[in-house]
């Protein structure tokens, strides 16, 4: 076929595809409309990962199962909004790495409030002043958030969704590299890139800011030989150059969010559960806690105390795990762990995220 032949076999295709996507939001609205009479919520990750893993099980290519999900995340997005536009709350300033992490699950059309701290978020959703939250909870750099883990004592929020963002560091500038003389960034970037910086950038000012993305705001004021180590998105939003990408010292550098909300999702087969728990303080308490799990055949994913801030040397751990809290196996052993615990709470059971770059 000529190039104009193919051409016009796309835009016939393109209208097909209008079509059918109006046919959708049509079925999107109809069902908007049962959620609102029977008070029901409008985001449910649970029917979200189905649709996704069907898509991505259907799926022959060439489009690569990441570009199907990333249409769809926007597909899904805009036929929510007919039916509701939820509100999220996340960490700012915008164009941060937890912004991009709220719109990698909620997509464009959602209506994002950035927050000051990470107990904001928690308190807006409480007060129902948002719909969601994402907060970050850990790094593979830097372990636990102990901001959100702290928050998660006082707090009767659910966790509802989970996402692990790769992190990925760009320099930004509207000057050549050897022209920089100073580079802006938040404490941790620095850290994350200090071999790449060290090697490249000997003698520069480094200097922080509060976010990467008020980094790159600074860096974008400046004339000259300022630059910013942010995303890609703080790039397109402050007109900044890519002067070198990928500059974090670790390949596997990512963050896990969780998505908090008051609703509690459904089994899909392919979920995790999170759970708060002090043990009684007696010799090989800490066995006894775990050992329900290993026999019930749980596979128990991350662990982590934090002080219980009740008692001195009191300690509450949070620890996650494969399975629903609706799963035999996972219900068993929560409920022998019960009998060691002086406080046990389900924080939540939620789809297993994947990993988004």
């Amino acid at each position: 076929m000529t190039l104009e032949e193919l051409r016009q076999q796309i835009d016939e295709i393109d209208g097909q595809v209008l079509e059918l996507l109006n046919r959708r939001a049509q079925c999107a609205k109809a069902i908007g409309e049962i959620k609102h009479s029977t008070n029901a919520v409008y985001y449910v990750p649970e029917r979200e990962k189905i649709v996704f893993d069907n898509l991505c099980e259907r799926n022959r290519g060439p489009l690569p199962n990441e570009a199907v999900q990333a249409i769809y995340r926007e597909i899904i997005s805009s036929a929510r909004a007919l039916e509701k536009r939820v509100t999220v709350a996340f960490l700012g300033p915008y164009h941060t790495f937890s912004h991009i992490a709220a719109l990698r699950v909620f997509g464009a059309t959602a209506e994002y409030h950035p927050l000051a701290s990470l107990p904001d978020i928690f308190t807006e959703v409480e007060h129902a002043r948002v719909d969601y939250g994402v907060v970050p909870v850990e790094s593979s750099m830097g372990g636990g958030v102990s901001d959100t883990l702290d928050r998660f004592m006082t707090s009767d929020l659910k966790i509802i969704n989970e996402i692990m963002l790769h992190i990925t560091q760009y320099l930004l500038s509207n000057s050549p590299l050897d022209k920089i003389t100073r580079v802006y960034s938040k404490d941790q970037s620095f850290f994350q890139c200090r071999e790449w910086l060290r090697a490249n950038l000997p003698n520069v000012e480094l200097i922080e800011t509060a976010s990467t993305a008020e980094a790159a705001r600074v860096a974008s004021l400046e004339p000259e030989g300022a630059a910013a180590i942010a995303s890609r998105l703080a790039a397109e939003s402050h007109s900044l150059n890519v002067v070198a990408e990928r500059i974090e010292d670790a390949a596997h550098n990512y963050t896990r969010f969780f998505v908090i909300g008051r609703q509690a999702p459904g089994r899909t087969g392919k979920d995790k559960t999170a759970v708060l728990l002090s043990a009684k303080d007696r010799p090989g308490a800490l066995c006894s806690l775990l050992s329900p799990f290993s026999e019930e055949g749980v596979n128990l994913t991350r662990i982590e105390s934090r002080p219980s801030r009740k008692k001195a040397w009191e300690y509450v751990f949070f620890i996650d795990m494969f399975g629903h809290i609706e799963d035999e196996s996972v219900k068993r052993a929560l409920e022998r762990v019960s009998e060691h615990c002086v406080e046990l709470r389900i924080l939540g059971s939620f789809p297993r995220g994947g990993v988004e770059t």
